[in-house]
């Protein structure tokens, strides 16, 4: 007998998009040990966390030092202070009632949009729009719903929505039945956004389809114009048909802290193969419960401290100044002629790249003559092709100085 593989992981092809630049990168300034380079590639944020939520998690870990304040397992759906004020802060205001009992704490938003995928069959058909966020593909890849890849760089079962500067970035609603949808907004990687009118479209297909929306508002902290949804649940109807997950990696720098949480409503069903409905709000606990310790104490009271006074006027400040990264970002890409989209509502640039390059020539020209990383857009699907994503999340010199660098190249 031999161990035998999933072979669907055989599927995937090449490496993961961000490992593959940190290899490129790495590679370059080894054999370049003097280049200053400027990272605006992945998501991850540069400012610490803030003074507010240090604290509160100092606070924690001090009780875990005391035999009368330590906590060892907690819940696995996540501790009931973080969810009453994640309700309170984020939905109430916004006219969205939740019961606690819907909002499940997790360690990421990419672990809850890769995972959701196991409660469902595999016979279901998925949509994704293209470009996307490449974990909503390959967690369906590994799981066996997609098949192989054709010569187009799509997936056979998988249905693709394109956004691209011809429909201006807004996907079509599928011209078939689909099951699931992933929509992410403000979106990764095109930093565009749906207002409520066209998120009400997604919505209404949903509902007369029976399918289920998978909206990942990952970055809902940093909208600025007031007719976009920062949840799907302002829409009406959207309980009946959407799950939706958040991140405090974003809006409050906890990439390397790890905490988030999904919101699945008790009214949203799925079915089995006698068309008779079951609540995923159960099969997401059963899940997790099966799965997931749960987040560690400490961190999640230093995510409460988001919500204290002091923390909502620090993060607003974090926010403030990496949606000035992505003006001056986007102001320095338009002074040269490019086409630029997104950065208004998102820390992401995604701009057409000059005289039909294809992305990964262009990231290598950006490395080696600018010392700047950016993610090439094929990363993210074929529509990606022939642009690029720069991310706002960088110190405002270092974006300066990388604009200063892309400003003096010659194209």
């Amino acid at each position: 007998m031999t161990v035998k593989i999933n072979e669907y992981y055989l599927l995937l092809k090449g490496n993961y998009i961000f490992a593959e630049i940190a290899e490129r990168v790495e590679n370059y300034q080894t054999e370049h040990p003097q280049a200053n380079i400027i990272k605006m590639g992945i998501g991850d944020v540069n400012k610490p966390l803030t003074h507010a939520v240090i604290r509160e998690f100092q606070n924690a870990v001090k009780e875990m030092s005391k035999a009368d304040t330590f906590h060892g397992y907690g819940p696995e759906q996540g501790y009931q202070f973080l969810i009453e004020e994640i309700i309170k802060n984020e939905y109430k205001p916004r006219g969205i009632e939740l019961n606690e009992n819907e909002v499940f704490i997790s360690d990421g938003a990419k672990c809850d949009t890769g995972n959701i995928q196991e409660i469902f069959s595999l016979n279901n058909k998925v949509a994704v729009t293209d470009p996307v966020y490449p974990v909503y593909v390959d967690s369906n890849v590994m799981a066996g719903r997609t098949g192989s890849m054709n010569k187009d760089g799509r997936y056979q079962n998988l249905t693709y929505l394109p956004c691209t500067e011809e429909n201006k970035f807004v996907p079509e609603l599928p011209n078939s039945n689909i099951d699931l949808i992933y929509l992410c907004y403000p979106n990764n990687p095109t930093g565009t956004t749906l207002n409520k009118e066209q998120l009400r479209e997604w919505v209404d297909y949903a509902k007369d389809n029976k399918s289920i929306i998978l909206f990942d508002a990952a970055y809902e902290a940093y909208i600025q114009e007031k007719n976009i949804p920062h949840s799907i649940y302002e829409i009406e109807g959207a309980r009946d048909v959407a799950v939706e997950f958040r991140s405090f990696s974003k809006n409050a720098g906890f990439t390397g802290t790890r905490c988030a949480y999904t919101v699945v409503p008790e009214e949203i069903m799925g079915y089995d193969v006698h068309g008779h409905t079951h609540p995923l709000n159960s099969l997401w606990k059963r899940r997790q419960t099966t799965k997931f310790n749960g987040v560690s104490y400490p961190v999640q009271k230093a995510a409460m401290a988001v919500y204290s006074s002091e923390g909502k006027n620090e993060i607003k400040e974090l926010i403030n100044y990496y949606m000035k990264n992505s003006a001056v970002i986007r102001e320095s890409l338009k002074n040269i002629g490019l086409n630029v989209y997104g950065g208004v509502n998102s820390p992401y640039i995604w701009t057409k790249i000059p005289k039909n390059m294809n992305s990964w020539d262009f990231f290598d020209l950006l490395l080696d003559k600018a010392h700047i990383v950016g993610t090439p857009g094929v990363g993210f699907g074929p529509s990606g092709e022939g642009y690029l994503r720069l991310s706002a999340f960088n110190t405002l010199k270092n974006t300066k100085e990388a604009m200063e660098r892309i400003s003096n190249l010659s194209f």
